[in-house]
């Protein structure tokens, strides 16, 4: 089983500025949240080393983990494949969130379900030929003339653009955060073996404690 992720982020401590700290010596002992290892390039920009996967429903990272490595603990890992660090604007929203979300951003379920924008349906000519693809931002009432060689005439296209609501415009956000890949479990010891030897302090400073603490009133905390 993995360790979870905060069991490899080492200490730093500070000095105490709490009403309780005894003497000016005290100090707070809390993780070093800007020690932040990401996935080495060589493996985070090669696609052979991971597999697409799309997240159903409400699924959190901890449930993709569990769900592909069979341990949730690898949930960092998840985050991390995908240089993820903020799970509410990076990660899917749950349907609750992302309904009070929409409120939140729209004022009303009216607004929600008003037009965002409009978008063009695609248009062939006789012989089959795009002259306009689909999903282009185009004005509500627009329309194209074309010349057509297959009636050797000019045509003219209307009613050839599709409303996008605003429910539909933030979904398909929601939906593209959707699509993430995850690492092959046969390179996850690359990346814990990385986790081992970068994360630890290095010795040779005043402020070295351990290779797990540094302490110091101004720390290098990187």
């Amino acid at each position: 089983m993995a360790k979870p992720f905060f069991r490899y982020v080492p200490d730093f401590d500070y000095v105490s500025r709490l009403q309780g700290a005894k003497r000016i010596g005290d100090y707070v002992r809390v993780k070093n949240l800007f020690k932040r290892l990401q996935v080495r390039p060589d493996i985070f920009n090669d696609a052979s080393y991971f597999t697409k996967y799309t997240i159903i429903g409400d699924e959190r990272p901890d449930n993709v983990a569990f769900k592909v490595y069979n341990d949730s603990n690898f949930d960092w890992l998840i985050m991390m494949s995908n240089n993820i660090v903020n799970l509410e604007t990076e990660w899917p929203l749950t349907q609750q969130s992302f309904y009070n979300y929409l409120i939140s951003k729209y004022g009303d379920e009216e607004k929600i379900y008003s037009s965002h924008h409009y978008e063009s349906k695609e248009v062939k000519n006789s012989q089959g030929r795009v002259v306009l693809p689909k999903g282009l931002e185009v004005p509500q009432n627009y329309s194209i003339t074309f010349y057509d060689p297959g009636t050797n005439t000019e045509r003219t296209a209307t009613q050839i653009t599709d409303e996008v609501t605003n429910y539909i415009y933030e979904e398909r956000l929601q939906n593209k955060r959707r699509n993430i890949y995850v690492l092959k479990d046969q390179y996850i010891n690359l990346v814990l073996d990385d986790m081992d030897n970068l994360l630890p302090y290095e010795s040779g400073s005043s402020q070295y404690v351990s290779s797990k603490v540094v302490r110091g009133d101004n720390i290098r905390l990187y």
